[in-house]
């Protein structure tokens, strides 16, 4: 058994622990009302763009003129992965690196070779993780992650729209974490270009949540005009939104992680508290016995 002091050190350490996770729970907390606020009124304003888009674009058809959603062959392709820029936050970042490479193997794997698929990593932990992975890296973006603002979420989607009709990718694809609740996020990989037409996506059999109504539209000034200006801002608000719903994802989970390590913490310091009693009270009827057989000895002797 281990001696008192060993314990009571235990003791203090874990119970210093316990007092720093408890505080990044609170933290957590406290950042996660607002994130998820933030992404609860954003979605119904992205989904709706997102219907109208798909819908524009299904009734373009394949329009010579819509360079964004030129589906060709694959030579190149990036994928952006957004993770954080900090740890303790359980699986949130393995989580979306897992499906980042699974979506390379399963989409890619029969037309590419693995030096022709490119990882964007937003967050410096994905990017930690995928370089000793060794696979082919972008230049990193930590900054964002702190800062996610739409300006900043806008100059990363204008870089990447310009990399897609340059021909340096030939399709983009983004993952991230989903938020649903505090203590659940699902992991979302999302085609970013070339934009995909509604009929496109019910012709291979895929599923679509946010299915589109057919509406007729009046164009003001032309079709061709709303397409240049409708699409960049969508797919603007497509990685914005990715962005708003990682960080509200993050924030679930260390909130969840620090809760689940605090509660690991007190059970451990209820165990050693135990643990030292039991020593503690040996150590004081060993002390009483040596007594009484000192004093047995004494009187013996005498």
């Amino acid at each position: 058994m281990a001696n008192l002091k060993e314990i009571r050190t235990r003791l203090a350490s874990v119970a210093s622990t316990r007092q720093i996770t408890s505080a990044m729970k609170m933290v957590a907390a406290a950042k996660l009302k607002k994130a998820q606020d933030t992404v609860t009124n954003f979605r119904p304003y992205t989904l709706k763009m997102q219907e109208i888009m798909q819908h524009v674009v299904s009734s373009a058809g394949h329009d010579p003129n819509n360079i964004l959603a030129d589906i060709r062959d694959y030579s190149q392709v990036l994928i952006v992965v957004i993770t954080s820029n900090r740890g303790l936050c359980g699986a949130f970042n393995s989580n979306a690196i897992k499906a980042a490479l699974q979506l390379a193997e399963s989409k890619y794997s029969r037309y590419l070779k693995p030096e022709k698929i490119r990882f964007l990593v937003l967050g410096k932990k994905g990017y930690d993780v995928l370089r000793k992975r060794k696979v082919i890296l972008d230049e990193p973006n930590m900054d964002i992650i702190e800062k996610p603002t739409y300006q900043n979420a806008a100059k990363i989607a204008k870089s990447l729209m310009d990399d897609f009709i340059s021909g340096r990718y030939d399709s983009i694809d983004i993952v991230y974490n989903e938020f649903i609740n505090a203590a659940s996020q699902k992991v979302v990989c999302k085609q970013f270009l070339p934009l995909i037409p509604e009929d496109e996506h019910e012709g291979k059999g895929k599923k679509n949540k946010n299915k589109v109504q057919h509406t007729d539209y009046l164009f003001e000034p032309t079709k061709e005009y709303i397409l240049n200006e409708l699409i960049p801002h969508n797919l603007r608000l497509i990685l914005y939104e990715a962005l708003l719903e990682s960080i509200a994802s993050e924030f679930g989970a260390r909130m969840t992680s620090m809760h689940q390590a605090t509660d690991n913490a007190t059970t451990l310091i209820q165990d050693l508290t135990l643990q030292y009693n039991k020593a503690r009270q040996a150590a004081i009827t060993n002390e009483i016995l040596e007594i009484v057989g000192g004093a047995e000895a004494l009187k013996n002797k005498n």
